[in-house]
């Protein structure tokens, strides 16, 4: 679905309260102050891509903040992935202060407080997605917010390049390949956060974080495999098991749980691919799981409905 939502033509005194309604509908509630009301103009362009929503935003300066009283408005938590492509933004979570330039982005997450704000005529580019399919990619990926990665070159330039060429390629797309292109975003966006010798450590050794990466990619590497426990990894990754079992303490998962729920995101995604569909006894074996009744019980624990009920419901079928 393509849509675009624009305060031109209206009444001065009608378009803070219309773009209110447009930036919650887009994205999710958030308090507005507008840096001159009376002669505002916005422009919110927006694409669906499968599960992923990519908008281009074009308004004269503004503060957006996301409130305490926002966060129970909403059951899964969701992270906006902005580019800016003209001027300065400014963004502070988390007890993080953060300017991003043109050629950066930067991470914001919807289950915590945040201000966001440009005092001059701003054009973003902002990716929507579900914190569980970047976290089925990377460990914790909350511990990203306030950060800013490198949009110009590299893995993250091709990350951005990607984002900018799919308004004029949209229309010519079926569903099916817009879904398959909304996966080739998170995946980009993974392998550009990874990219960051910042994001797997907290001020820790680069021995720490060399460690963790190889954790971290011999396991998405290896979800298939019935035998991903402690043993094959830390033995895989050449470090003791107790050890293995340190490097998660920063996080309030365990690595049992960690590696479960990068299986079960692995399989939401699967279940929500159109093209050549896998059985749901396919899909629980190629993830893992050797129980498929395990399986469609853990899976109904975390998403809240069963296997057939996601797929029903993400397919119409």
């Amino acid at each position: 679905m393509e849509s675009v939502i624009s305060t031109a033509g209206m009444e001065p005194a009608s378009r803070s309260t219309y773009w209110h309604q447009a930036i919650a509908e887009a994205y999710f509630s958030l308090n507005l102050q507008f840096g001159d009301a009376a002669n505002f103009n916005g422009e919110l362009m927006s694409w669906t891509l499968g599960a992923v929503s990519l908008s281009r935003l074009r308004s004269g300066a503004l503060q957006y903040r996301r409130l305490p009283k926002h966060l129970a408005q909403d059951n899964e938590e969701q992270l906006l992935v902005t580019i800016p492509a003209r001027a300065e933004v400014y963004f502070s979570q988390c007890g993080h202060d953060v300017r991003c330039s043109p050629g950066s982005y930067i991470i914001e997450r919807s289950h915590e407080p945040y201000e966001f704000s440009h005092s001059e005529d701003a054009d973003l580019w902002v990716l929507k997605i579900a914190t569980k399919a970047l976290a089925g990619r990377i460990r914790a990926p909350d511990r990203f917010c306030s950060m800013q990665f490198n949009a110009g070159e590299g893995v993250g330039g091709l990350f951005a390049d990607l984002i900018h060429h799919i308004p004029q390629r949209f229309a010519s797309m079926p569903e099916a390949a817009r879904e398959a292109i909304g996966k080739q975003l998170v995946d980009l966006l993974a392998l550009s956060i990874q990219s960051d010798d910042r994001t797997l450590t907290s001020g820790s050794s680069t021995v720490r974080t060399a460690h963790l990466t190889r954790i971290e990619n011999f396991v998405r590497a290896n979800l298939h495999r019935l035998e991903l426990d402690p043993e094959l990894i830390s033995r895989e990754c050449r470090i003791s098991i107790r050890y293995l079992h340190e490097l998660f303490r920063d996080t309030n998962q365990t690595l049992g749980q960690w590696i479960r729920d990068m299986r079960l995101e692995a399989a939401r995604e699967d279940l929500k691919t159109s093209r050549n569909p896998m059985s749901i006894a396919e899909i629980c074996y190629r993830r893992g799981f050797s129980d498929q009744a395990y399986f469609s019980r853990v899976f109904k624990q975390q998403f809240s409905m069963s296997p057939r009920e996601y797929r029903q419901r993400h397919l119409g079928h």
